[in-house]
């Protein structure tokens, strides 16, 4: 399983997530708290938005380790963003280490991310395929679960049109996951699912914890809002805000031992709004 990390608020740079935290995405890349297998070395990616320049995120991927990747800590150190998305990975169902199976993943001005597995993927994926539009099909690019449920979430984007952003991503992860369990349950019956993510335009998120498994199973999840995240001298702490200035931080593990993180609840989505209020609803409740 992989580990990731979600950001919305005032911009800081990509460092505060990626090397200043005492537990930082790349500390957890190859020393996970809370997975069996501590490492997360199959590759990683950030994704981050620059709000006025362009409405599309921009990615940084690759096949090597977040540790050892002079690129990213260099990157890291100088570009700042108010949305930034930060991935390890730990390839799951002996799928390969790729570029392009690395996250974040993006779409025109989504990006989306994926800690978990979908069961019996490869008895699925020959429907899965057929059931999406030639556009979605012809878009994915790597092998991954993940991709392909991004694509399914895509193509359930298409139908949302009427609604304000935040509904219509919610509504499109909860079509899309619905597609998906259905496949599981009649092509691959008792396989489990275990499905973390994150989805943004930039704007707003939503993002999700759940599986089909007892829900103490779930991958873990962590939230943190309400306050101003600032780093200084390698402290990253969450401080009170100012001026509406408040961050919210969606994250695999906690990114310290301050105070503020909680878990998400299993099977529940978490809705972030444009003004970084948040929301935690039943994962099968119906907008």
């Amino acid at each position: 399983m992989c580990r990731f990390t979600f950001y919305m608020g005032r911009p800081i740079f990509l460092s505060s997530l990626v090397t200043e935290p005492s537990h930082s995405i790349i500390r957890q890349s190859f020393e996970s708290n809370e997975r069996d297998e501590p490492l997360n070395g199959d590759g990683f990616g950030v994704a981050w938005y620059a709000r006025g320049v362009d409405e599309r995120p921009a990615v940084f991927r690759s096949v090597t380790p977040a540790w050892s990747n002079r690129n990213l800590i260099d990157l890291a150190r100088v570009v700042s963003s108010p949305c930034i998305l930060t991935h390890v990975r730990a390839a799951t169902q002996a799928l390969q280490v790729s570029e392009s199976n690395c996250h974040p993943f993006r779409h025109g001005r989504y990006a989306f991310m994926h800690n978990g597995d979908i069961g019996g993927f490869r008895k699925i994926r020959r429907r899965l395929l057929a059931s999406l539009p030639q556009e979605r099909f012809d878009g994915i690019e790597g092998s991954t679960d993940s991709e392909h449920l991004f694509a399914v979430i895509l193509d359930e984007l298409l139908e949302t049109d009427d609604l304000d952003p935040i509904d219509a991503m919610s509504a499109a992860v909860r079509s899309a996951m619905r597609r998906v369990l259905t496949l599981v349950e009649e092509e691959a019956p008792g396989e489990l699912c275990y499905v973390n993510l994150v989805l943004t335009d930039g704007m707003g998120a939503v993002a999700c914890r759940f599986t089909t498994d007892l829900p103490e199973h779930a991958d873990s999840l962590y939230l943190n809002h309400g306050m101003r995240y600032i780093c200084h001298d390698g402290v990253c702490q969450m401080v009170n805000p100012e001026g509406g200035e408040g961050a919210v931080i969606i994250s695999s593990e906690p990114l310290s031992d301050g105070p503020g993180w909680t878990a998400v609840p299993p099977n529940h989505l978490v809705r972030v709004h444009i003004d970084n209020t948040v929301e935690i609803q039943p994962f099968d409740e119906r907008l």
